[in-house]
């Protein structure tokens, strides 16, 4: 049984992210739980969340008990659109910021 969660439009890179959830990738679910607790990174805070709702629709949706034994089988980022801002820049010259969005999955098994 495979239980899925998205995230989609968050505001990280998805280069960051990726680096946070290279790290749960095959890992139980309590084991993911605790390396994105304790991460400095930015980016786990929302990864946690992802990982919190695919855990909630193990339990709520598929009546599954034991959430302990299930593994992060699937972690993926993919990108967003891309924001665009310009910041003013010496000389009437304009700077373009690009503010990137990502789109989170996990799937549990």
């Amino acid at each position: 049984m495979e239980v899925k969660a998205k995230a989609r439009f968050v505001r990280v890179s998805p280069r960051k992210a990726r680096l946070v959830i290279d790290q749960i990738r095959g890992k139980k679910v309590n084991d993911a739980n605790n390396i994105l607790k304790f991460s400095p990174k930015g980016a786990a805070e929302d990864i946690k969340k992802v990982l919190d709702s695919a855990v909630a629709n193990a339990r709520e949706n598929f009546q599954l008990t034991n959430i302990d034994e299930m593994v992060v089988t699937e972690a993926y980022v993919d990108q967003g659109p891309t924001m665009k801002r310009f910041m003013p820049r010496a000389m009437g010259r304009a700077y373009e910021i690009k503010k990137r969005t990502s789109h989170i999955t996990i799937v549990l098994g």
